[in-house]
């Protein structure tokens, strides 16, 4: 066999085979000398204390913190959903509450609807709702879902709130319009309840919308007995209001220049800036046909 020559330039390099016998020998070395004395415990373990160990616990380190993460995530999604069941419990006790404080408002206007029924209760009446308003004012003019469909007929007297609050002016199949006393065309003959004393009273949106009043005039007062607060009511004389409903309380009164008459301003026993419904008499005030 020819000796194995290594030329120059050229790598020494060890055949497979050997290698692989030599890393055997080593394999088998290493298993005897481990089984037969603790020759290698302590290297062993020191490479474990360096390597080993460390790797473990980081390995155990990184396992805590996702499994704390995903803990988080869990309960994170857990929050979310009860935030979301909370926000639909808010939002159906919301809704609930605004159609209780809705029929709360509605149970009152009735109450006094039928406050003011029993007060006329010598009149047939029906109850409607305001459905629109005049564009131009918001207290001039409206109309109610009844019409002559309902023996709605034109200058009915309207009434809420315990007072007077104008005439119907218009009417249709189902619906009506009304004429309120604060519009600048309303004129009412009255009177005072407490003397019998008679008066004008005159709509004025101007003052209604700065002060709340409208006004009167053309009030006899020879004994000054006439103060604030007095009822004033529609008149025995009117042609188009029934007598004897409240129309409102004297706010202040003066004398006129021609020292004879009186006139002042009253508030309305009717809130218009709240009103909603209403009741209309069902009877038209009579006249008498002249020959």
């Amino acid at each position: 066999m020819s000796p194995i020559v290594k030329k120059k330039g050229e790598k020494f390099t060890l055949p497979s085979k050997y290698l692989l016998f030599i890393l055997a020998l080593i394999c088998a070395a290493l298993m005897v000398v481990s089984f037969s004395t603790d020759a290698l415990d302590k290297p062993v373990n020191t490479f474990a204390g360096f390597i080993v160990v460390p790797f473990q616990s980081g390995i155990s380190s990184v396992g805590s913190y996702l499994h704390d993460r995903s803990e988080e995530l869990a309960k994170i999604k857990e929050l979310l959903d009860e935030n979301a069941e909370l926000k639909q419990q808010v939002d159906k006790l919301t809704e609930e509450n605004t159609k209780l404080q809705e029929d709360k408002y509605e149970l009152n206007n009735l109450r006094n609807l039928f406050k003011i029924d029993k007060l006329y209760d010598e009149y047939d009446k029906v109850g409607a709702r305001i459905i629109a308003r005049d564009s131009g004012n918001f207290y001039h003019t409206f109309i109610v879902d009844k019409g002559s469909a309902d023996g709605i007929e034109v200058d009915m007297n309207v009434l809420a709130d315990g007072g007077l609050v104008g005439r119907v002016s218009e009417v249709g199949r189902n619906w009506a319009r009304v004429v309120s006393v604060v519009a600048d065309n309303s004129n009412i003959s009255g009177k005072i309840l407490s003397t019998g004393d008679t008066l004008i009273v005159s709509g004025n949106l101007k003052t209604y919308e700065t002060d709340g009043c409208v006004d009167f005039s053309q009030l006899i007062d020879a004994d000054g007995l006439v103060n604030k607060g007095d009822k004033i009511t529609t008149g025995d004389i009117s042609d188009k209001f029934l007598p004897d409903i409240l129309i409102g309380y004297v706010n202040d009164v003066k004398m006129d220049s021609n020292n004879l008459t009186k006139s002042g301003t009253i508030t309305p026993a009717v809130d218009f800036a709240h009103l909603s419904e209403v009741l209309i008499i069902l009877e038209n005030k009579q006249t008498v046909d002249e020959d």
